[in-house]
């Protein structure tokens, strides 16, 4: 209302409320916080919820998605978010259903006789150790294959009912969530976890407090709190640097997963190794076993050495043996440039007073992490740390082992790569998680109700082969059916619409073909992935999945890096490419790659691909989901496929490289790529028989499953590492404790007399086939003699062997063909004489050497004391 003068505003005031000139404060609000109210005979879901074993128990599963279903995807499967958003009406409404009731009642009779069953653990205790765990989406502490590694890891132990601790970081952010700009750039989310909402609770002393632990920082102290999660029968420890005891610059320590500077991460470090030998001794938990999974872990050595040293009283060098004997390092990364590595600078600001607790100088503390002592530049490696601590080691492939032996050779010169004790435990999946209701069940139905429990029992495997193809196709469908609609379910999201054309995502619905050959590529996004590899020549590829015969599909995940470049750039060239007009819906990209979208994907597709650039894929296990679910693997000869694959089972690129040039190599794979897509696998996929059975198709499934899929499984890898190293860790170090450590100081006695006579010995004579100077020939008997003045040392305290060495004609470098003892034939005032015979079988230009080394029976292995002097 528009006035003139006063006058008018007097006359508008009979018509207007006195209110409207009244003053008027602000709201004055309370908060207050309304907690869910469970009646009592449904509290068990809340013990349902705070363990994480219902994740990989379908019937678990099942039981809250039958309480409201929407409400649970909405949740994302998080039951602790779950049960807090149920509202108090449909509680009473669940107290009145029998049927419910009588399924609450059957899961909850499974849960508590399952976790009574822990009760009756056996030793080994093995403490695992690792930056990451994979264990559900909801608890955002992993980013990729090592942490679901250890997911799994923690998981299978349960069921083994072993007697396993976990520990790691409980971070905030954890690993970020990928969301994809207009034009296909990954944004890097970091969405913050709520505790409260996350399947972790305070670790409490028996009084009730929460028990912490603390660790010396330059000028200050840093704090961690100890968390517990429920896995099963397994418990996992975190710590968690985020509250109020800690500077603001420790409390981002535990902020993000790999995240922060050379530093932070650093500090991470320390705070796993240090700090979680410190939580271990907080609560009274006495491992048998350490097991570090990665480098990240390699500081529990040096705190255990602390221990033992400051605690105990044992003198550096027995602390060493004792440690050695308990740990277990498994690596996985497969190139030097990948491992962990400190300056000088940063371990003197942090950890400057480990030297004197262990009673060592700087220079044999920065050694313990060096492969060159007097190189001033070298940095200081944590896996050369964890190596150097540890009495085994292990790769996660056979291949990858043979690859760490040569990335550690250094650390023990005078050895060929090939001698190293550096075995492998090729990785395996937890099928109970990675297997789908529909898979699961059939197979139930087929192998019997303990096919989960025997899964070891290749016999059972077996029996897939007699399944009707009917069946086995009927479940692929399904699966697939499943991935679809979950695809354009996420095509119709508001926040999918917002940023994409809707004109493209009509398009890309239309195009989407539920019975075309669907191809999975879904990992994270490192440029030796080879992701674009399929996009060498895009006129090929396009024909490929337009072909109206025979059409193809891909769909892509994964996320990069967020300090990645390149990945980045590969992820922005794949979305680019999914979005041009010969591609909209026939390749499509899924963002935000987690436990959940990889659980579809593995199950949902007919073949999963995976193209690295050899021989860097340490493993892999994506793959070995994807089998265990029907899917068809098609890969490199690289990592765990190297040893899985088998002819009529799937497909493979060969692990031999024809050019040293990479961009060469790429283009030959590519174009096997294409040819094995158009001439073999889509023709076998699309050969039906008359009642539209693709029967040789099926058949190549039938293969896979009995011949690949139960050779990875989780069981068989929990097998083989107790069979290949904790049972000797166990026995070896139960063995030095005994008698007060008796037999630990008998070895470091005779490892001090070894080190202060070793440069006195002399050898007096030398006798070997000399190649330049004689003609050997094959089928005759030589003999080789060495004769040495041992000085302070007996015979038996040196071995001395013949090495036959071959060159290999691809590196140029020398491989061991053959390698005999010599014997011990005569000895008279500490000379030894030493005498070999050998009767060459092949022709050849060969190498020959000798050399001696410290002999002694309670060594575990040669490298475990590797002296080597060549003559």
């Amino acid at each position: 209302i528009r006035t003139k003068d006063f006058k008018e505003v007097e006359k508008l005031d009979a018509f207007l409320p006195a209110e409207k000139y009244r003053p008027v404060n602000q709201p004055i609000w309370s908060r207050f916080i309304v907690h869910k109210n469970i009646p009592e005979n449904l509290k068990s879901l809340e013990y349902l919820a705070d363990n994480l074993w219902w994740s990989w128990n379908p019937k678990a599963e099942e039981l809250f998605e039958s309480i409201d279903k929407e409400l649970w995807f909405e949740c994302e499967k998080n039951p602790v978010v779950f049960l807090e958003n149920i509202p108090y009406t449909k509680y009473l409404q669940l107290e009145k259903n029998k049927e419910f009731l009588s399924n609450l009642t059957s899961v909850t009779n499974l849960f508590f006789k399952y976790m009574e069953e822990g009760k009756k653990k056996s030793p080994p205790k093995i403490a695992y150790f690792s930056m990451e765990f994979g264990l559900h989406t909801s608890l955002k502490i992993y980013s990729g294959g090592l942490g679901i590694l250890a997911g799994d890891y923690l998981k299978e132990a349960s069921d083994l009912n072993k007697d396993i601790i976990g520990i790691g970081l409980l971070y905030k952010y954890g690993y970020f969530k990928q969301l994809l700009s207009s034009k296909g750039e990954q944004v890097a989310n970091y969405e913050a976890q709520q505790f409260s909402q996350i399947p972790v609770k305070p670790a409490r002393d028996k009084n009730g407090n929460w028990i912490t632990i603390s660790i010396v920082f330059p000028g200050r102290n840093l704090y961690a709190r100890i968390w517990k999660v429920n896995v099963g029968r397994t418990d996992l420890y975190l710590l968690d640097t985020d509250f109020e005891d800690n500077l603001e610059q420790d409390r981002t320590i535990t902020h993000h997963l790999y995240g922060g500077d050379l530093e932070n991460r650093f500090k991470q470090e320390v705070l796993l190794g240090v700090g979680g030998i410190r939580a271990l001794d907080e609560l009274g938990i006495e491992a048998d076993i350490y097991h570090l999974n990665e480098g990240h872990a390699a500081f529990i050595g040096l705190e255990r050495l602390r221990k033992y040293i400051v605690n105990e009283n044992h003198t550096y060098i027995e602390a060493v043996e004792i440690v050695r004997a308990s740990s277990l390092f498994t690596t996985h990364t497969p190139v030097p440039a990948g491992h962990d590595a400190f300056s000088e600078d940063l371990l003197r600001a942090y950890m400057a007073h480990y030297p004197a607790r262990l009673k060592i100088s700087w220079e044999e503390f920065m050694d313990l992490g060096k492969t060159n002592p007097i190189d001033l530049n070298e940095k200081f490696s944590m896996s050369y740390l964890a190596a150097n601590l540890s009495q085994e080691i292990n790769g996660v492939s056979k291949l990858h082992g043979t690859i760490s032996q040569n990335i550690f050779k250094d650390l023990w010169k005078g050895y060929f790569p090939e001698e190293l004790h550096i075995g492998y435990v090729t990785n395996g999946v937890h099928v109970p998680t990675w297997i789908s209701k529909e898979w699961r069940n059939l197979l139930e139905e087929n192998l019997g109700e303990d096919f989960i429990t025997d899964q070891s029992n290749l016999e059972k495997w077996e029996k897939i082969k007699s399944i009707p193809d009917e069946q086995i196709l009927r479940i692929q469908l399904e699966q697939k059916v499943k991935l679809y609609d979950y695809i354009v379910d996420r095509l119709n999201k508001a926040s999918i619409l917002r940023h994409e054309n809707p004109k493209q995502i009509i398009e890309i619905q239309e195009n989407l073909n539920k019975e075309a050959l669907t191809i999975g590529f879904a990992r994270r996004f490192a440029t030796y992935k080879r992701a674009a590899l399929i996009f060498r020549d895009i006129n090929r590829l396009m024909r490929i999945v337009n072909n109206r015969k025979m059409p193809v599909q891909f769909i892509f995940a994964g996320k990069a890096h967020p300090n990645d470049k390149a990945g980045q750039d590969l992820l922005k060239y794949i979305v680019e490419m999914s979005k041009r007009p010969e591609f909209l819906g026939k390749i499509i990209f899924l963002s935000n790659y987690d436990i959940e979208l990889a659980k579809l994907l593995v199950s949902g597709v007919d073949v999963w691909l995976n193209t690295p650039t050899r021989p860097l894929e340490a493993s892999g296990t994506s793959g070995e989901k994807a089998v265990m679910n029907g899917a068809l693997h098609f890969s490199v000869l690289d990592g765990w496929w190297l040893e899985g694959y088998k002819p009529n089972a799937g497909w493979a690129l060969d692990d031999k490289k024809v050019y040293n040039i990479q961009d060469f190599q790429d283009e030959l794979d590519a174009e096997i790529i294409y040819n094995l897509l158009e001439e073999e696998i889509a023709p076998l996929y699309y050969k039906r028989n008359s009642n539209g059975i693709p029967k040789d198709w099926i058949n190549y499934i039938k293969n896979s499953m009995t011949q690949i899929a139960p050779e990875f499984t989780m069981k068989r890898m929990w097998d083989d590492y107790e069979y290949r190293f904790y049972n000797k860790l166990f026995e070896r170090s139960n063995t030095l404790k005994n008698n007060d450590y008796e037999m630990v100081k008998e070895i470091t006695g005779w490892k001090k007399k070894i080190i202060n006579a070793w440069e006195n010995i002399e050898i007096l004579k030398i006798t070997k086939p000399e190649i330049s100077k004689e003609s050997i020939f094959v089928g005759k008997k030589y003999i080789g003699e060495v004769i040495i003045d041992l000085k302070e040392l007996s015979p038996e305290d040196i071995g001395i062997e013949l090495i036959i060495a071959d060159t290999d004609n691809e590196t140029s470098e020398l491989h061991i063909i053959y390698k005999k003892d010599f014997d011990l034939v005569n000895t008279k005032d500490n000379i030894a004489q030493y005498k070999v015979e050998i009767t060459p079988n092949d022709p050849g230009v060969f190498d020959i050497g000798m050399r001696i080394f410290p002999k002694n029976k309670l060594l575990p292995h040669r490298q475990d004391f590797a002296y080597v002097k060549w003559i």
